[in-house]
């Protein structure tokens, strides 16, 4: 009887302990001496080394068969307590992930809905901006066709961003939005007057531009190109025509710029694509007819990518820009109705076949006098504003302006004119700022005898022109911001006929002092020149200031 005791209990310890594999119960089933089968029950029992050790000191076969059904009906007892608590705990755990794994689905279903009501709205939106962006016919029947792609699309994959972006910049142009023109010509030449001083063939010009514009309404002619030295008023007067006009005015700068992609935009296969500078300018000015300066237009550059001057072709050309085509849109746009000015340093590095379709407007550099008078009435009170002084505390004399545009700047235009008038300002704001402030403020008059006293050294010595002397001349040279006198001197000494030239001279100049010496060689006789000279004697040119 304890024999079958103890297997059954056995049986019931192996089943409720995991770690115990069912084997272990059939090897032991078969054993029926009383003593092997209690030592080997025992040595199977996932129970202390003591508990073990009592086993094993009972002698008595069956009292400790007894022994050990106590102890199993303990070990029972443990691991029945053990699984209802684990069945509890699985049952709690089961419980807490059906209702999270629930809630999750729902907001999942919640969100699906909403994101397909919200995509419904933005194509509802998308088809009523289409309709009044008033967009060309060709550019409605693709706007029209990538909206019913876009509707069969998911509402976050890539494609349909693509559309979405490209549709948002169809219907963000200007197809049919203008401005009103103001072609009051009286009006135009006092906004032009009080933005800048003389100027006045400039302004005549533009006048006239803007008389036949008031008759013909449309000019399929020449786009006006201005041309002239840094700082003379290129760009500021352009705005000054927009401003007579009531035109809304972009500025697009053309220097460094060597990729045609930067004019015509980019394809939409490529990521990240957009339109070029002129459609990307049309949306910001937000009309069809703004004043559109291209700056620097002689400082493009071409490479391998293309060639930016070409593509301006198409948008300048009055017999082509109603028609533009910007790769990224893919569709014309017409831009006959912008009034496209250019600016330029110099002509030498535009193309000629772009050359040909500019009216040239020339900026001269201006006089001393003029600078002074565009000091007064311009340059002094901007920056005395934007330094916070008034016209109590500081005054500038006609004399002192002479002296700071003579010994302090050396330019065609007035930019570093308007520097140093700053760097004045700064200086008489720091010396007020220094002074008792309880005191009321003093008047600083600035005059040719203190002005150094404020901007320092003068950064430029007006050489006279030397006395002519033997192998010493004075030259004349042109460069983009005024002309400059330079010494030229000649040197001869024995040798083979040699011509040697110094300063760093251009090819120009180096061809004019072959020329000259092989006119001296021709004329020899005539000036009583021995013909023995140019075979032995070398002869050396320098330039100094070409250095």
């Amino acid at each position: 009887a304890l024999v079958r005791r103890s297997i059954s209990l056995f049986e019931q310890y192996v089943k409720l302990n995991p770690r115990l594999p069912m084997e272990i119960y059939v090897a032991v089933a078969n054993i029926t001496d009383p003593g092997r089968l209690a030592d080997t029950i025992a040595s199977h029992l996932m129970i202390k080394i003591g508990d073990k050790q009592s086993v094993l000191e009972v002698a008595n076969p069956a009292e400790r068969l007894e022994k050990l059904v106590q102890i199993l009906n303990a070990e029972i007892e443990i691991l029945n307590i053990e699984r209802r608590i684990q069945n509890r705990v699985r049952s709690q755990i089961e419980k807490t992930q059906k209702e999270y794994y629930l809630t999750e689905q729902m907001k999942a279903i919640q969100k699906e809905l909403r994101q397909k009501d919200d995509y419904a709205k933005e194509l509802d939106e998308l088809r009523s901006k289409i309709k009044a962006a008033k967009l060309s016919k060709d550019a409605l029947e693709i706007a029209e066709k990538e909206l019913s792609r876009l509707e069969k699309m998911m509402a976050f994959s890539p494609e349909a961003t693509v559309i979405r972006t490209y549709l948002d910049w169809l219907i963000t142009l200007p197809w049919a939005v203008s401005t009103e023109d103001n072609l009051d010509l009286r009006r135009a030449q006092k906004i032009l007057d009080e933005d800048h001083f003389g100027l006045e063939k400039v302004k005549e010009r533009i006048i006239e531009y803007l008389a036949v514009l008031k008759r013909v309404k449309k000019i399929k002619g020449p786009i006006l190109c201005f041309v002239g030295p840094p700082g003379v008023g290129k760009t500021s007067i352009a705005k000054s025509v927009a401003r007579s006009l009531g035109r809304n005015f972009s500025r697009i700068s053309l220097g460094g710029v060597r990729d045609e992609a930067e004019v015509r935009g980019h394809r939409r296969t490529y990521i990240g694509a957009l339109p070029g500078r002129i459609i990307q300018s049309m949306r910001k000015v937000k009309s069809n007819n703004p004043v559109f300066i291209l700056d620097e237009i002689d400082k493009m550059g071409s490479d391998w990518r293309g060639d930016p001057s070409a593509a301006l072709l198409e948008v300048l050309d009055p017999e082509q820009n109603y028609a533009f085509l910007d790769h990224y849109l893919d569709v014309e746009y017409d831009l006959s109705k912008v009034m496209f000015i250019t600016t330029a340093n110099t002509l030498y590095n535009i193309p000629t076949t772009l050359l040909d379709r500019l009216e040239i407007i020339r900026f001269s550099g201006y006089t001393t006098e003029e600078k002074v008078n565009i000091a007064v009435s311009y340059l002094i009170p901007k920056q005395i504003k934007e330094h916070g002084l008034s016209v109590k505390e500081i005054e500038v004399t006609r004399e002192a302006l002479k002296v700071m545009v003579n010994d302090y700047t050396h330019e065609s235009g007035v930019r570093n004119l308007e520097r140093e008038v700053a760097n004045l300002c700064r200086k008489v704001a720091k010396e007020l700022g220094m002074s008792n402030s309880s005191k009321k403020a003093k008047l600083l008059r600035i005059t040719p005898e203190n002005i150094g006293k404020y901007l320092g050294v003068p950064h430029y010595v007006r050489d006279k022109v030397p006395p002519n002397e033997i192998g010493v001349v004075t030259g004349l040279a042109w460069t983009e911001v005024g002309g400059e006198t330079l010494t030229i001197e000649v040197n001869k000494m024995k040798g083979r006929g040699l011509l040697n030239l110094t300063g760093k001279l251009g090819d120009v100049m180096k061809e004019s002092a072959h020329a000259a010496l092989s006119y001296i060689r021709a004329s020899a006789k005539t000036l009583k020149i021995k013909e023995t000279v140019f075979r032995d004697t070398d002869f050396h040119i320098d330039v100094p200031e070409g250095a």
